[in-house]
């Protein structure tokens, strides 16, 4: 009650002062805010990328410094390693197909009208663990579908690996077993090879090549993947 009885106390030209005093203050608190807003601009503040494995999935969140989020991510120039992707939110992550080393460089935008932008430079180093390759490229011969892979272990620790390769067909996307090994790739094998094969159906079909790695020491798993870029078409046979 005596808060009621206060304000009504207060004469007209009080309430003026009163109120130029808070319009006073707020411009001063604008003010603030623009120069703290110019003081801060827009940067890269991820320091660099993480060491990455062929092989091995990652994720990273890119983080940026500015007064006008969300911000937008791009390349601006050079590549990502084979494999890996970034999303405009700046969501890095894949898995590498290759070992490497990579420069690339990464550009932020924020929402400002006009919008503002930022760049910075990073080397990316893709290590050589679980590697795929084609050794001999499947092709057809009669109602065959023959070919072989190769695998290497670039890392020092031993890999439990499953490789299997199958056949889809383009008209059902049925997908037929031609090659299946499961072995022990011991650290520093390098192109050992892998041969499938198998009698299909008539139709067009595309082989699918899968390598799984696991490492129990590390209780993580490596995988790599093959796929012919044109279907194989069988003309022998029902």
């Amino acid at each position: 009650m005596r808060f009621f009885y206060a304000v009504g106390d207060v004469k007209s030209n009080d309430v003026g002062v009163i109120l130029a005093r808070i319009i006073a203050f707020l411009a001063i608190l604008i003010c603030f805010c623009g120069v703290v807003a110019a003081q801060t601009p827009l940067a890269i503040t991820t320091d660099s990328l993480p060491a990455l494995s062929a092989g091995l999935d990652f994720h990273l969140v890119l983080r940026a410094s500015g007064v006008a989020p969300p911000f937008v991510w791009s390349v601006a120039n050079g590549d990502l390693p084979d494999g890996v992707t970034l999303t405009p939110e700046g969501f890095l992550s894949g898995r590498p197909t290759k070992p490497g080393s990579y420069a690339v460089t990464l550009k932020v935008e924020d929402s400002g009208h006009p919008a503002h932008a930022s760049t910075k430079d990073f080397r990316v180093t893709v290590s050589a663990s679980l590697l795929l390759d084609w050794l001999q490229t499947p092709k057809v011969l009669d109602n065959r579908i023959d070919g072989s892979v190769q695998v290497s272990n670039g890392s020092k620790e031993t890999f439990d690996l499953t490789v299997v390769i199958v056949a889809v067909a383009v008209a059902d996307q049925r997908a037929t077993a031609i090659g299946y090994q499961h072995f022990e790739l011991q650290p520093g094998a390098t192109n050992v090879p892998i041969p499938f094969g198998n009698v299909m159906a008539h139709g067009d079909y595309v082989v699918h090549v899968d390598a799984i790695a696991e490492i129990p020491a590390r209780n993580s798993i490596l995988r790599q993947r093959l796929q012919t870029p044109q279907p194989l078409q069988i003309i022998v046979g029902p």
